[in-house]
């Protein structure tokens, strides 16, 4: 039977090397990709066009889900988005961007998902956190940012309750800089090699899915910075 894993975001950095490590490891790779921009996942088993910000859209997309597949494994929630900016130059718009896109994208997901994964009795959700949002120091540079982020640690938290007398899981997997070309571009005289790679943040996913000892995990993936 095959192991049936969601990919949000599978287009980005960190989403690609999530869809190579659970390919070559057997997983039915199923990714969703948003209507307006013209996204080609090679890896992808299926892929659906999906805006993972709009209710509707997703729970059209859950119910899709059911009649074609039947049971969910994994659940990677990887859509997101970044902004600096403190509180002299954040206004209301700014902060319900970064809420759309990095908490209302988990948050559909995991509202029309969970009923599924606890008839099932089984499967793993798979958050993306940011440092900024569990150690605050650099918080007030990119206050809408934090926020949001922090908000998704939050629900990874309140699901975990949720769930702590099932066997589904739920992991946050919180890294600092990731190595990606653009962060590279952005920061030229950095030290490249002490950041975080996306395949060792795909590696940890992949041992936190297979790994039923872990319960609700915060996975800090900071490397040497």
């Amino acid at each position: 039977m095959s192991r049936n894993i969601i990919i949000t975001g599978a287009s980005g950095n960190l989403g690609s090397a999530v869809v190579e490590k659970f390919k070559r490891e057997g997983y039915h790779i199923i990714t969703l990709t948003h209507p307006s921009k013209d996204e080609f996942i090679e890896e992808a088993d299926d892929s659906y066009e999906v805006d993972v910000t709009n209710e509707e859209e997703v729970q059209a997309f859950v119910t899709e889900f059911q009649l074609q597949y039947g049971e969910l494994d994994a659940l990677a929630l990887l859509v997101g988005g970044f902004s600096m900016g403190g509180f002299d130059k954040t206004s209301q718009e700014d902060i319900q961007k970064m809420f759309q896109l990095n908490f209302f994208s988990a948050f559909h997901l995991v509202r029309g998902f969970l009923p599924i994964m606890k008839k099932q009795q089984k499967g793993t959700f798979l958050f993306v956190g940011a440092r900024p949002a569990l150690e605050l120091s650099s918080a007030p540079d990119m206050l809408a940012y934090s926020l949001s982020k922090r908000l998704v640690i939050t629900l990874t938290e309140i699901l975990g309750e949720e769930i702590k007398d099932s066997p589904i899981r739920s992991h946050v997997f919180v890294p600092s800089i990731i190595d990606t070309p653009l962060n590279r571009k952005s920061m030229p005289d950095a030290d490249f090699t002490k950041w975080v790679r996306a395949d060792e943040i795909a590696e940890a996913m992949h041992y936190a899915v297979n790994t039923s000892a872990l319960r609700n995990m915060t996975f800090k993936l900071y490397g040497e910075v």
